[in-house]
């Protein structure tokens, strides 16, 4: 085994919280089998998982056809998704189960049932169809986070229409770009959607895009905003209209195993968005096993909350497909965490009994930011499990979440997946891992994964290259219209073997810890540094909840390393304190050359940072794109600090 030097390791971590006796007594997995079961023949443990989380209407003949980088799941089987989500719950009895609690932002609520969510979407299915909508068709959803969004999905895949979600946040010429590149046939929106206790004008962005996009026959409207909006006689559609006059009875349609489910565009580092295809019986068979596991489900008593929205792959994978398929219940949450206040989120944990929480850690961070007495002011024992994901979790934002949020008693599952595996693919089994602060812990049973050095040799302990070294069910089947664009960006890196640009490190015990993008590593006097170690050193002051470190060019050390910090609120520190808290955390060499403080960090509507732009106001660049920010007003400030800062002697 070689080691090997492609990124430096410089943070060690040495807390473990293996898992508690009470939690063991009730979980789903305590020990090895499952990892002993995969490692030993990891097809067949993917088709048992297939065979008892999956109702199929004809088997399969085939596990697995890899035919290198193309995988087929299950060949020559048929089921339908919407089934496995709906129907089959109904027909066991469950249908006055709660498939969804619905918080809107304003306060206003709903409880969606087993049994009504399968009503809504038969009547919708049969909206569609009377809209031309066949099977292969595609159908774009530019929509808040409200249940018509997930009727919206799983009507598609009940007739066989590939859908193509499309984030709320996202502006009219990412939506138009989206929907001419899968030439979509309809259009599902709403009016609009509360956002900080206003209506922001979803309908008004869509037809800005529609002016140019051909391929649009119909547009369905949902009203939630009850703003006013503009109706195109012949081509708009209210919802609730379709809805009451639609056929109540919709038979599920069995589809190809690799039937193509849904693409989600992703976007590159250059040139259009990708869009990723993902198909129906190995995508289904991935998430329901992963949330079922990961989460360590308890169908009958959890109360289960993924904070993320549904235009993004999160919630697709683990708020549509995997919880509904495993009959869970689940909350739904409209708005932001802070309105009307800082503890919205915690008094919905309250309001519902909320057992299972999974968020992000730029969320948690925020949260660290508005301080422990948010939390505090609400009864959160009903918790039991926590969750990350979205990126790497810094240790200290990860003990901040398991003391004050999980009351020290709950597991912390942090998660490591991608739009383009569907599923998760690192993480802890929570019953079974004993876990690390900031550590993802191992892949899970089923999936196969090794760092790499620069040449492509697994390396036993330090930093390299994460990638993924067989095929597993909800992997993409590629990149839509462009076969050669997938190969070229995931497996041409290092032969025979995924890479989609993560960095990672092994420890001495054999855990995964990410390092973020391999193009976020800097380069300071030949050293290979990543920002999220520099980061979780910088959020392990006690004044410090947040930070986003860059590279800026240096003619000096090849590269300086400039830190971005928020601090926690009431809390002081000097540049000098946070460089020496560095220094003392991983090293001299990681010392940041300056540090900026900022009120908050420029992100994608999604919670990213976006790092690009820090590198451009570190350099003095003219600004890229900034359309994706949730808050633009962000980058000029810190333009305006950089430039009033001091110059270097």
């Amino acid at each position: 085994m070689a080691e090997s030097d492609a990124i430096d390791d410089l943070l060690i971590e040495q807390r473990k919280f293996p898992p508690s006796e009470s939690f063991k007594k009730r979980t789903l997995v305590a020990g090895t089998h499952l990892y002993d079961e995969a490692s030993e023949d990891y097809e067949s443990f993917w088709a048992r998982q297939a065979s008892e989380l999956v109702t199929w209407n004809t088997p399969w003949h085939t596990v697995c056809e890899w035919d290198l980088p193309f995988s087929k799941w299950f060949v020559g089987g048929t089921l339908n998704v919407s089934y496995n989500c709906l129907d089959r719950h109904v027909l066991a009895g469950k249908g006055d189960k709660v498939a969804f609690h619905f918080e809107g932002e304003p306060g206003d609520t709903r409880t969606v049932t087993y049994s009504q969510l399968l009503d809504e979407v038969q009547k919708f299915s049969n909206a569609l169809k009377s809209l031309g909508v066949t099977k292969g068709d595609r159908v774009n959803i530019y929509m808040p986070m409200i249940p018509e969004a997930a009727v919206a999905m799983l009507a598609c895949a009940r007739i066989g229409a590939a859908h193509s979600v499309v984030f709320g946040g996202f502006s009219s010429q990412a939506l138009a770009d989206r929907i001419n590149d899968a030439e979509a046939k309809v259009l599902i929106t709403a009016d609009g959607g509360w956002r900080r206790g206003e209506v922001f004008p979803l309908k008004q962005y869509a037809d800005e895009a529609l002016q140019s996009t051909p391929s649009i026959e119909h547009v369905v409207v949902v009203k939630r905003g009850g703003n006013d909006v503009s109706m195109t006689a012949g081509r708009d559609n209210w919802y609730h209209d379709l809805i009451a006059k639609a056929d109540p009875v919709c038979p599920a349609e069995p589809m190809d195993a690799e039937q193509l489910l849904f693409l989600l565009y992703t976007s590159g580092t250059t040139g259009k968005p990708k869009g990723i295809m993902h198909t129906t019986g190995g995508y289904l068979t991935h998430v329901a096993y992963t949330h079922k596991y990961v989460f360590d489900l308890h169908p009958d008593e959890d109360v289960y909350w993924c904070t993320a929205d549904v235009g993004w792959v999160t919630g697709h994978s683990y708020i549509v497909y995997g919880p509904l398929a495993n009959g869970a219940t689940q909350v739904m949450y409209e708005g932001v965490p802070n309105f009307p206040a800082n503890d919205r989120i915690w008094s919905i944990v309250e309001k519902y009994k909320v057992t299972i929480f999974y968020t992000a850690p730029t969320a948690i961070r925020t949260y660290m930011k508005w301080g422990v007495e948010e939390p505090a002011k609400h009864d959160l024992s009903s918790l039991r499990l926590l969750g990350s994901v979205g990126e790497p979790i810094n240790p200290e934002a990860w003990m901040w979440y398991h003391e004050h949020i999980g009351g020290s008693r709950c597991p912390i599952v942090d998660t490591w997946w991608q739009t383009e595996t569907g599923g998760i693919m690192i993480s802890p089994l929570p019953g079974a891992t004993t876990l690390k602060p900031g550590s993802a812990t191992f892949p899970v049973p089923g999936v196969g994964a090794e760092v790499v050095d620069d040449s492509g040799k697994a390396v036993s302990r330090g930093g390299g290259y994460l990638t993924l070294t067989h095929p597993w069910p909800g992997m993409l089947r590629g990149i839509w219209g462009d076969p050669q664009r997938y190969k070229d960006t995931y497996w041409s890196r290092f032969e025979g073997r995924y890479f989609a640009g993560d960095g990672a490190k092994l420890d001495d015990d054999g855990y995964l810890w990410l390092l973020g993008r391999v193009d976020d590593v800097m380069n300071v006097s030949g050293h290979r540094i990543s920002t999220t170690e520099v980061e979780s050193a910088l959020v392990s002051h006690p004044a410090v909840a947040e930070a986003a470190v860059v590279g800026a060019n240096d003619a000096t050390t090849g590269q300086a390393i400039i830190a971005y910090v928020t601090l926690v609120g009431g809390a002081s520190a000097d540049e000098q304190d946070l460089r020496n808290h560095v220094a003392k955390e991983i090293g001299a060499i990681a010392k940041p050359k300056t540090v900026y403080f900022t009120p908050d960090l420029p992100k994608t509507r999604s919670g990213k940072i976006m790092r690009r732009l820090l590198r451009d106001v570190a350099e003095g660049r003219n600004l890229g794109d900034t359309t994706t920010l949730a808050d633009a007003s962000v980058v000029s400030e810190l333009q305006k600090r950089a430039a009033e800062a001091p110059s270097e002697d």
